[in-house]
């Protein structure tokens, strides 16, 4: 597990090759479908619509499409889904998924006995990624940093110690949390800049088009069905949507205990505490985790609940 902490020390990602089973992609790929259709009807209110990219997205009303169309659903945990809930949350929560997060989450100075647990464990968010109506691309961005901040304010939210030339020591940043994309169908729109989660923007990458196709340093990331790939949140990247080319990737994050209102911001800008009260995991009882995966999910939900319930209105990370 410790190499999966250096890839990430080194490049900002790691990639997990079929983490899941064809039987277990056959199930996501049903209830991915019938929840992007639903919300494509304009019968799911909680959507990414093409043309913005951070939230608040607009709610169409109950029945009608969204005009612009969307490129992501959210919410995949919320019961309002029914059935198809139970099989989001399944793969959530799968053993094969938390044990690489809790491996990203352990602190390399506290060594492997001060690794992370399932104690540590917060429920975060889990999304989709769908093919747009029309071609959609966004800009480059950090989820946590402004593109307007300074050097010196990119690098605290960075979480690096500056060496006065914009870098950190790879193996002294701390993650409170950890992001992955899920394709359920092959899978290139995600483009990083590998290294960028360490150090602040170059000249070159502060001067660049918000849509620069050809970022210095780029990397398309490629995957297949059942791959995922863990990234840090603030490393430089973007995504690129066709429209002709099917896409349904599931788009998640866990936090660990100690980063509190470091990440209430970036998690309940989301609107997941208006229903999270509501989830219930008693279906995990009958998978392969038995009680042990439902209880699990039952405390991450809990310390989720007590972070809402601490940070009080969070506003948005960023606009746009």
């Amino acid at each position: 597990m410790s190499s999966l902490r250096a890839a990430l020390a080194e490049n900002g990602f790691v990639i997990q090759r079929q983490v899941l089973s064809a039987e277990e992609l056959s199930a996501l790929r049903g209830a991915a479908t019938r929840t992007t259709e639903r919300a494509r009807a304009g019968n799911w209110p909680d959507i990414r619509t093409v043309g913005k990219q951070f939230p608040p997205w607009p709610k169409p009303a109950p029945g009608s499409p969204p005009k612009e169309g969307i490129w992501g659903v959210q919410g995949l945990l919320n019961p309002a889904l029914g059935p198809d809930a139970d099989i989001f949350a399944a793969s959530y929560f799968n053993d094969r998924v938390l044990d690489v997060a809790k491996a990203l989450l352990t602190y390399d100075a506290d060594g492997e006995a001060g690794g992370c647990t399932d104690d540590d464990l917060v429920l975060e968010l889990y999304n989709m990624l769908v093919r747009p109506e029309s071609a959609f691309e966004l800009e480059w961005h950090r989820d946590d940093v402004s593109r307007t901040a300074t050097g010196e304010e990119e690098a605290a939210k960075l979480g690096i110690a500056s060496r006065g030339d914009g870098s950190g020591d790879k193996k002294a940043k701390r993650y409170w949390n950890t992001q992955w994309n899920l394709p359920l169908y092959p899978d290139d729109s995600l483009v990083v800049v590998p290294g960028s989660h360490i150090r602040v923007r170059t000249p070159a990458e502060r001067a660049a088009s918000p849509h620069e196709s050809n970022m210095p340093g780029q990397l398309i990331v490629q995957l297949e069905p059942g791959d995922i790939v863990f990234y840090d949140n603030n490393i430089l990247h973007r995504g690129v949507y066709s429209a002709v080319k099917e896409r349904m990737s599931l788009h998640g994050s866990v936090g660990h205990t100690g980063g509190g209102r470091f990440r209430a911001t970036n998690v309940l800008q989301h609107g997941i505490g208006k229903w999270v009260d509501r989830c219930d995991f008693s279906s995990l009882a009958k998978g392969p985790g038995g009680e042990k995966s439902r209880q699990r999910a039952e405390d991450m939900r809990a310390r989720l609940v007590k972070l809402g319930r601490e940070s009080g209105d969070v506003g948005y990370s960023l606009t746009g």
